[in-house]
């Protein structure tokens, strides 16, 4: 028996970063891009590595870029966590496992380190696979979290829910992290969206690896920590934008949502510091008449945009950027 799993890549339409700060946010999935794992038995348990994985280069200069790419860890560390976290919850629930072994092998094409969550889809395919193998339901709420904790606890990489909820569910959702329910249920309040909702939306992302994710953050963490009034009013306003664009897309109107896209941004980039490629790809792609903020937290942007002539103008300007411009699938054909 051979088990195959796929976790797609998502976007934060909007309401993102307050996610991590008991906010709001909608998301979507991409379908263009995903991370795949495949499990069969085998007599010993083996996880097999991935090109990301090797420690062996031609030259120095591919040591770097595939640094670049790929980080210091490839994602042998993401399947054995899994593996671990999930032996974990079934022991602590009582589930007992069969004593059969199996072989781990993973691929991935979620462009890396632009924010579109391909370490969590890893994650994500993974445990698919082990439920099936093992024959364990974990309740779909209840997966996010687990994903989670792969990530924050067995591997100390800071992260929210929001990524693992939208790739658990697929399709659109809005989330909402009320901590009195995450505090209690160990889970946000998930509501599906039709994805016809949604109006023309599309994606870019840097293939400039260089200007990635965002790595300075102007210690938002410790500042919300302290109450501190400038931080703890963004993460309600963005919250308060997600609800705003709920309504409207349930009442029809998706395509005027673009301006409080454009908001989400502006209010981040008053209170991040932003690195220079990620506003240039923004301020291009807003100059063809699209919205435009990140998808997470820098290296792709997500938009609305007008018409089929709008689309090919945000391609022609940000593709010399060495920005690529796609459609989202965001629906199983």
């Amino acid at each position: 028996m051979v088990i195959r799993k796929t976790a797609h890549a998502r976007a934060g339409l909007v309401g993102n970063p307050s996610d991590g700060y008991y906010g709001k946010t909608i998301s979507f999935i991409i379908r263009d891009f995903g991370a795949t794992v495949t499990l069969f038995e085998s007599p010993e348990l083996h996880i097999e590595p991935n090109d990301r994985d090797h420690s062996v280069f031609s030259s120095i200069d591919q040591l770097v870029s595939d640094v670049k790419q790929h980080g210091y860890y490839g994602g042998i560390r993401l399947l054995k966590a899994t593996v671990k976290r999930f032996h974990g919850w079934c022991a602590k629930e009582g589930v007992k496992l069969h004593g059969r072994n199996f072989t781990l092998r993973y691929e991935s094409n979620v462009p890396p380190q632009v924010g579109m969550a391909g370490s969590s889809a890893i994650i994500c395919a993974c445990l698919r696979a082990l439920m099936e193998f093992y024959k364990v339901e974990i309740p779909k709420h209840i997966q996010p979290g687990v994903i989670l904790s792969v990530e924050n606890d067995e591997l100390k990489i800071p992260a929210g829910l929001q990524d693992r909820v939208i790739q658990v569910y697929e399709g659109v959702v809005f989330m909402d992290f009320n901590r009195g329910h995450l505090e209690k249920e160990s889970c946000g309040i998930y509501e599906e969206l039709d994805a016809k909702l949604l109006p023309n939306l599309y994606v870019a992302y840097t293939k400039q690896l260089s200007e990635g994710t965002e790595v300075f953050h102007n210690d938002i963490r410790s500042r919300w920590n302290r109450g501190e009034r400038e931080v703890v009013s963004a993460m309600y306003h963005w919250a308060g934008l997600a609800e705003r664009v709920k309504e409207m897309l349930l009442a029809g109107r998706g395509r005027e949502i673009g301006p409080l896209l454009n908001e989400n941004f502006d209010l981040r980039r008053r209170l991040y510091k932003i690195s220079q490629g990620n506003i240039d790809m923004v301020e291009a792609a807003r100059e063809c008449g699209a919205s435009a903020k990140f998808t997470g937290s820098g290296g792709a942007i997500v938009g609305t945009y007008e018409n089929d002539a709008m689309f090919e103008q945000l391609t022609k300007t940000l593709e010399p950027m060495g920005v690529a411009v796609i459609r989202p699938r965001i629906v199983a054909d």
